[in-house]
């Protein structure tokens, strides 16, 4: 007996952690990418969209990416080219551009990929801001309940921030977009930064068993080059940390996630040190009515198993 794959769309700001997080979905026998999305966030949108092609064919792979928004819904962009390098993978001379994405909008795209398919078939993976979603459930709000389930890399499950005291920088570069998701009824998952910072982050010799995995493992690791360095001196981490992929992890296999409570969170959108903040209710204290699933705890050991072998070639 074959087993039915699920049918993932990728929804991406597509930058150095974002590209290991593409090709651990694009290898995974058991999940078909039936479309990538990209949204600006990491870098402008038109070199998201490159780099999200670039990875598309490194990989071998021939599934369609779409372009989305450009700008967040009610502020100004705000990238992170201090992270990423200036071409968002690392600056080490990648031959980016010059690739043409499939035709349509993103946010369009989305809506007739969840017009296509039937309730609970479709899996939506947000690697980014999220823009393109919150445009698309405030045009199809009844869409909310038609995704099998939203898996967010964005947020904090402990209050501490990477680009505010208490934001993590997906949800902070579009808020608003981020409440119209979490208010929307959809089920969610939710993996912080904090699971990142605490089951994600390599060392250099870490790295090295990486890269020895094949073609895969050493291009996922070598674009991590910018990001290392600003681990090591801005979040003052052991090294590079992989957000998107840990999250990607948690998408393919729920048990990568050893502690997932439900619990409420609600978007901070006007606190003057806290607008971008995942407040989480991890007491019921509010007795606001739960909404996420919120990843407290994680299995590296799981984690580096799952990347080691899907990048192995």
């Amino acid at each position: 007996m074959t087993t039915e794959r699920r049918k993932l769309i990728i929804d991406t700001d597509t930058a150095s952690d974002d590209a290991v997080a593409l090709l651990m979905a694009l290898r995974d026998p058991s999940v078909e990418v039936i479309a990538i999305t990209v949204v600006a966030g990491n870098v402008p949108l038109p070199q998201a969209v490159q780099n999200a092609l670039y990875t598309v064919e490194f990989a071998g792979s021939t599934v369609p990416v779409y372009a989305g928004c450009a700008a967040p819904l009610t502020q100004k962009l705000h990238t992170a080219e201090v992270v990423h390098g200036q071409d968002g993978m690392g600056d080490i001379g990648l031959p980016i551009g010059g690739r043409t994405p499939a035709p349509g909008h993103a946010v369009d795209v989305l809506a007739e990929l969840i017009e296509a398919h039937e309730p609970g078939e479709l899996t939506l993976v947000t690697l980014g801001p999220l823009t393109n979603i919150g445009i698309l459930l405030s045009r199809h709000p009844e869409y909310a309940t038609r995704l099998r389930e939203v898996v967010i890399m964005g947020g904090t499950g402990d209050g501490v921030g990477n680009i505010t005291a208490a934001a993590e920088f997906n949800i902070w570069v579009d808020p608003e977009a981020a409440a119209i998701l979490y208010q929307a009824g959809t089920k969610l998952t939710q993996v912080g930064w904090d699971i990142s910072r605490k089951y994600a982050t390599f060392t250099k010799e870490q790295a090295d068993q990486v890269r020895r995995v094949g073609r895969l493992g050493k291009f996922a690791m070598d674009i991590q080059a910018r990001v290392n360095e600003f681990a090591l001196t801005g979040t003052k981490l052991v090294g590079f940390d992989l957000p998107d992929p840990i999250a990607m992890a948690v998408a393919l296999d729920p048990s990568v996630a050893t502690d997932m409570p439900f619990l409420n969170v609600v978007i901070e959108l006007h606190g003057e040190h806290t607008r971008g903040a995942t407040v989480v209710d991890h007491s019921g204290y509010t007795g606001r009515e739960r909404n996420t699933h919120v990843v407290l705890e994680a299995s590296r050991d799981r984690f580096v198993e799952m990347l080691e072998r899907l990048l192995a070639d």
